[in-house]
């Protein structure tokens, strides 16, 4: 296993860049399930490896429900990442999550209905456990290192993901509550379903941009108030990922997440889709040897 730490920053709506990167440089990473959202921004800070790409591409040009979230993720993969780290926007479904704090998600409900879930299929199947979704090691880091910039930050909470493009209707969010959803966002899923399965350890750091329409008083979501509030997220969120790396380990320490595949992977050996593993040579390169 590596000991070394290879970072893969997934930037998300308000985060478009890494100012401290040291080195950088802008690469094309082809990959067999399409484009990814934008090139990877290759460098370093001191002297650990980051690989950023973000997942909305500079200017915001994709929409949630077009991101190829497995080109993304197999990009990152082929970059050399041994972690992930996403930073994603999302709406408040507590009133207690204000707009402004940081959340450090913990758990999942898919929502999506569109969106290819899984690098795996027929010819080569595979199933991954998703009941501890993220990475307890690096969720710990990322909540020391919101604490650290001395931004607002809520340490565990469960991310409901939406389809999108649009905003809840009111009785979608009233029922998200119910749920026991704390907040929304249309990216997450099936990103972080895909690291799992790539041997990803990653963690989420949710940005509270509003409140969503849950509440009867107040106004609606409306991407004006959101982009408001995406700047100065986005502002702390750079000093954050500083803070993060800084606080990493010389050496990393092997994971459990590292290996997931050994007891996931169902079809037999002589069963398997050579044009399918193809496909996942980046994904299963560790297995396949």
């Amino acid at each position: 296993m590596n000991a070394q730490w290879t970072i893969g920053i997934i930037g998300g709506s308000g985060l478009y860049a890494v100012d401290a990167l040291e080195d950088a440089e802008w690469r094309d990473v082809p990959t067999p399930w399409g484009e990814p959202s934008d090139q990877v921004l290759h460098g370093r800070i001191g002297d650990i490896a980051l690989r950023f790409l973000p997942r909305h591409g500079r200017g915001h040009r994709i929409p949630p429900h077009e991101v190829n979230a497995r080109a993304n993720i197999d990009a990152l993969k082929r970059s050399g990442c041994t972690d992930l780290l996403a930073i994603s926007s999302v709406g408040s479904l507590r009133e207690e999550l204000e707009p402004g704090r940081f959340v450090i998600v913990d758990q999942f409900i898919d929502c999506t209905v569109q969106r290819p879930p899984s690098f795996f299929g027929s010819g080569m199947v595979a199933h991954v456990s998703m009941a501890e979704p993220v990475c307890p090691r690096l969720t710990a880091f990322a909540a020391n290192a919101v604490t650290a910039t001395g931004g607002r930050v809520a340490v565990g909470a469960t991310y409901l993901a939406m389809e999108g493009p649009q905003f809840s209707t009111r009785a979608e969010s009233l029922l998200y509550r119910a749920w026991g959803a704390d907040v929304i966002g249309m990216t997450a899923m099936p990103e972080a379903r895909l690291a799992r399965e790539a041997e990803l350890p990653y963690a989420l750091i949710g940005m509270v941009t509003d409140y969503d329409c849950w509440r009867e008083e107040g106004a609606f979501v409306e991407v004006a108030q959101v982009i408001e509030q995406l700047a100065a997220n986005g502002a702390i969120a750079r000093v954050v990922l500083e803070r993060f790396i800084a606080a990493l380990p010389s050496q990393r320490t092997p994971s459990p997440l590292d290996t997931v595949l050994d007891n996931a992977l169902i079809t037999a050996p002589n069963a398997r889709d050579p044009a399918v593993l193809a496909r996942l040579g980046a994904i299963m390169a560790r297995v396949l040897g």
